[in-house]
């Protein structure tokens, strides 16, 4: 099989790349760390709404609580991903200083000859924490970035880089870092790992990190492009004040659209950035009352997101060979998932596969959320024209209620809705 690259099922020269997690099987790390027999399924079905008209928890139905110990889970996402236009995987891969993490399902696939979906890597070069249960500072492995590091690291990618089905661009494989500001000489580091793979017959890398914590530039670090990562780098208003009002919430609330567009009209330094966009997004099941929730994340407004950052993509490199990410295949405790749930079904796949036929006809966000006197209000965008205005009113009136009302839930709950129901028809 040749490197993928353009193929019959690409959007022209364009290639739809889902961010793939390994989470769900157990290891004897997890184990350790969270209980016996924990996976990703563990904080996913814990997860309960923390306001009224809050989606949680997003629970799979085609897949089930799947095990991705077994070949048979593997084969039948790639079967439903490339059915619904998904050209490639893009697996998170857990390095550190020569330890592996949740590598399983990445190893099997790789000795799976029946796994026929194209693939890269991304190095998930973060410490990892106790920041799930708030003891952010508790670090369970770190990334110790040693001396012989990025040579071993290198040498560890490939198998992968040597395989039929890896992505390439312009014969180069396709490698991504999620930190490279973590690193402490990126430059000197991406050096090893370009003369190594020239010394054994890998003559380039197309090397892309992750415009993420307060990253924007790529060049800095010496990579050849960069990658949005959404919902990373967000520059929009919250409203967090509409949910703040009842309950135990203390998160942040944005709204979909205002994320899309800013990603859809954001500038960077360097020219070689891939476009990125994700389903929905909402990390209640990781980080409960202290989560970030995004309103109105809808197989539609997907479908719209999606389909502007193709045809911009397009627009903008008419004759190259593009990848466009989106963020996840399968991230369920962040709440940002093509997979089908039990709300929307198939339907962010479905949209999906409008976008890679050029049948999508979505032609804006539109805000379908509950019922007005809820806070998740639908966020019209009128209302996000009033918002500034009336946010100051708003505070104020929770610093109120929750001054008048605490010892009286119910008239509490009454009193916020009959606000926010006044509110959404100004709105």
């Amino acid at each position: 099989m040749a490197p993928a690259s353009r193929g019959a099922n690409s959007v022209g020269s364009i290639r739809l790349m889902a961010f793939f997690l390994t989470q769900f099987h157990p290891t004897p790390e997890n184990d350790e760390w969270w209980g016996k027999g924990f996976t990703e399924w563990t904080n996913v079905t814990k997860a309960q709404p923390l306001f009224e008209g809050h989606y949680q928890p997003h629970l799979p139905t085609d897949l089930g609580f799947y095990d991705l110990r077994l070949r048979e889970t593997r084969r039948e996402q790639i079967t439903i991903a490339r059915q619904h236009g998904i050209d490639a995987f893009c697996y998170h891969y857990y390095w550190f200083s020569g330890t592996r993490l949740l590598h399983r399902p990445l190893d099997d696939m790789l000795a799976d000859p029946e796994s026929d979906m194209p693939f890269c890597l991304c190095w998930a070069n973060e410490n990892w924490t106790r920041r799930w249960d708030g003891a952010e500072s508790h670090v369970l492995i770190a990334q110790q970035y040693r001396s012989e590091d990025d040579l071993e690291f290198i040498k560890s990618l490939i198998p992968f880089f040597k395989d039929p089905r890896y992505v390439h661009i312009d014969g180069a494989p396709v490698l991504l870092v999620y930190y490279p500001q973590h690193m402490p000489d990126p430059r000197s580091s991406v050096q090893v790992w370009r003369e190594y793979c020239a010394s054994i017959g890998i003559p380039r890398l197309h090397l892309v990190c992750a415009l993420t914590h307060g990253n924007h530039d790529y060049e800095t670090f010496g990579f050849d492009a960069g990658v949005q990562f959404p919902p990373h780098a967000l520059t929009v208003p919250s409203y967090s004040h509409l949910v703040n009002l009842l309950g135990d919430f203390r998160g942040v609330v944005y709204d979909y659209p205002d994320i899309a567009n800013a990603h859809l009209d954001r500038q960077y330094q360097g020219w070689n950035v891939y476009r990125c966009v994700f389903p929905s997004w909402d990390n209640t099941a990781r980080r409960g009352a202290g989560s970030v929730v995004v309103l109105n994340g809808t197989p539609g407004n997907y479908e719209r997101w999606l389909g502007e950052a193709v045809r911009r993509t397009r627009q903008d490199f008419p004759d190259a060979d593009r990848l466009v990410f989106i963020n996840a295949w399968n991230e369920w405790a962040e709440g940002c998932h093509l997979e089908p749930d039990r709300k929307y079904g198939r339907g962010f796949l479905e949209a999906t596969l409008r976008v890679k036929g050029g049948r999508s006809v979505v032609s804006g966000f539109r805000d379908v959320g509950p019922p007005a006197r809820s806070p998740e209000l639908g966020l019209r965008p009128a209302a996000r024209g009033l918002r500034p205005m009336l946010h100051r009113s708003a505070l104020l009136l929770r610093k109120a209620l929750g001054l008048l009302l605490l010892p009286f839930p119910r008239m509490r709950q009454r009193a916020v809705n009959a606000y926010l129901s006044l509110f959404s028809q100004h709105a």
